[in-house]
């Protein structure tokens, strides 16, 4: 719901704050008093085209802030979560600052934003039906949502897209199957060209490591030789360390024999002790010994070997270390080849499967649409005559799309057509040319659309263009109806629509000094909205007469409303 407008330096306007509450707001004045202005000026704050023009004479900048309440939609809260916008605060203020330099700025709650997305934000809050207006009811391919709203049809179109998501995702995957697949048999005598070469090889894992050290092992075998020759001489040499051991293992044997003391026989234990760690040194140094067996063709082979390995490497670009995981993918990619016929063949049948879910779905939803489109049809037509418009006719058109342009709504393409006499063509509503033809239109269709405060506020202008009497009442009748489900707002010319108004918003303009003109706007309520609607009757002399008459006006359209 729209809560306030903020005016400055638009036109005429020097600055003007206006409220807006709940239910019918009439905006009534002059012609030429500025009403045009107020909704230029809102529709500048929503984001639409920015014109210099509105920029009022000696100013340098323009700026309108609306400030709405916060609709509790999820879709819409989403929105403005996945764009970082604060709503916790229960109010959006919508800013446009447009210069005469022709630079513009927008801003929601201050958060410098583009035009476009201030555009996006408005169109959830906001409809303006008029002439000019090229959203909403006039945007075509907004159609076949609004029809799924009013049908309450959300659940059959969420399935629908599930299912159009889950076929399109079946053929994606079969078409890189099939392309994965061309494109491997291209390679395949070369894939097992490499994989046979490999196989042959038979990279292990840690195989350079190891031969390095085997290498480093070979090439050092004489001096590791004299190095082990001269431990074994220390350890096993006359007067080396075993013969000094054992010298002292017989000393103590004798001690023992002489004396049973307890030091004795714990130099004993350790002497045993030392003993077997000098067995397993002279183990281990004959075993080194052994695998120091040197002969020039072994490192001949390692050296080989590793360049073998390391030449795998540099031509398939990998290291040496992923050589076997590089065979092991060769290895996958063949299988791949070989079991592609089977995949692709279950792919397709996965396609055929999830389109043919999709088309049993999609064709629920068109029978759907057609049964809604037809109540539709009745409620909009049933309110026509009393709108001044017997010989006119709305239809909601549902017609199949041709299979190349299926999608997630499903397989209908949706319009709203009208005729507005007989004999003359259907066409789209956009293309009525009376503005107040049009209103009328678009009010017919708003009240068997609107059921719940899904929309937020809704702005009429024009729609008393060319009518009076009896079907300006019918409309203020109808556009009380709506305001009971939603903020409706409308410019009018109408003493019979006017009075149907529970705000009713003068707007009129002034010339000062200096010939410099300014428009504002006040509340009128009593006898000074009487006075008005008086005016509005009789033109610029009121006489008691019309005083009379929008007495009983306002009566009348109070006791209607009550009923």
């Amino acid at each position: 719901m729209l809560l306030s407008l903020n005016i400055r330096n638009v036109v005429l306007i020097e600055q003007l704050n206006i409220s807006f509450p709940k239910g019918l707001t009439v905006f009534t004045g002059e012609t030429g008093a500025g009403k045009s202005i107020l909704l230029d000026s809102l529709s500048l704050a929503l984001g639409s085209k920015m014109d210099i023009g509105l920029i009022r004479k000696g100013s340098q900048q323009a700026s309108v802030t609306a400030e709405f309440t916060v609709p509790q939609e999820e879709e819409f809260l989403d929105f403005l979560s996945e764009h970082g916008i604060d709503y916790t605060e229960g109010s959006l203020f919508l800013r446009r600052i447009i210069k005469a330099d022709g630079k513009s700025k927008a801003f929601i709650n201050d958060d410098a934003v583009s035009v476009s997305f201030l555009r996006q934000v408005g169109e959830y809050l906001i409809e303006i039906q008029g002439q000019f207006s090229s959203s909403g009811l006039l945007d075509s391919s907004k159609h076949i949502d609004i029809l799924d709203s009013y049908g309450d049809l959300g659940d059959k179109v969420k399935l629908c897209k599930q299912s159009f998501a889950k076929w399109k995702q079946a053929e994606k995957l079969l078409t890189e199957a099939k392309e994965e697949s061309l494109r491997l048999s291209s390679e395949e005598e070369y894939l097992r060209h490499i994989y046979e070469e490999l196989e042959e090889a038979s990279p292990r894992l840690g195989e350079e490591e190891e031969l390095i050290k085997r290498r480093s092992i070979l090439m050092n075998a004489e001096k590791i030789s004299e190095n082990l020759n001269t431990l074994l001489q220390a350890l096993q040499g006359s007067g080396g360390s075993i013969s000094n051991l054992r010298i002292a293992e017989k000393s103590v044997e004798h001690l023992l024999k002489l004396s049973d003391g307890d030091n004795l026989i714990k130099i004993s234990e350790c002497l045993n002790r030392v003993s077997l760690e000098f067995d397993e040194a002279l183990n281990l140094i004959d075993k080194i010994k052994g695998d120091l067996f040197f002969d020039v063709k072994d490192l001949d082979i390692i050296e080989e070997r590793l360049f073998k390995i390391r030449d795998l490497a540099r031509k398939h670009k990998v290291t040496v270390e992923a050589l076997p995981s590089f065979k092991d993918s060769l290895l996958e990619r063949i299988n791949k080849i070989e079991d592609s016929e089977e995949r692709i063949s279950l792919l397709e049948e996965r396609v055929r499967t999830s389109k043919k879910e999709y088309e049993h779905l999609a064709k629920d939803l068109s029978l759907s649409r057609i049964k809604v489109g037809k109540i539709l049809d009745e409620g909009v037509n049933k309110e026509l005559p009393s709108l001044k418009l017997d010989k006119a006719r709305f239809t909601s058109k549902i017609e199949p799309l041709p299979e190349n342009l299926w999608n997630s709504n499903g397989i209908d393409k949706v319009s709203f057509l009208v005729s507005t006499n007989k004999g003359i063509d259907e066409g789209f509503l956009s293309k009525i040319s009376s503005g107040g033809e049009l209103s009328r239109f678009l009010l017919a269709i708003k009240l068997n659309l609107v059921r719940d405060n899904s929309i937020s506020t809704l702005i009429f202008d024009e729609i008393d263009s060319g009518i009076g009497g009896a079907t300006a009442t019918a409309i203020g009748e109808r556009l009380s109806k709506l305001s009971k489900i939603c903020q409706v707002i409308v410019i009018t010319h109408s003493p019979q629509v006017a009075s149907f108004g529970d705000y009713h918003l003068f707007v009129s303009k002034e010339t000062k000094t200096g010939d410099i003109t300014k428009s504002k706007v006040v509340e009128l309520t009593g006898s000074r909205r009487k006075e008005e609607i008086a005016r509005m009757l009789s033109g610029a002399k009121i006489t008691d007469e019309a005083r009379a008459a929008a007495q009983v006006l306002l009566e009348s359209s109070w006791k209607k409303q009550e009923e």
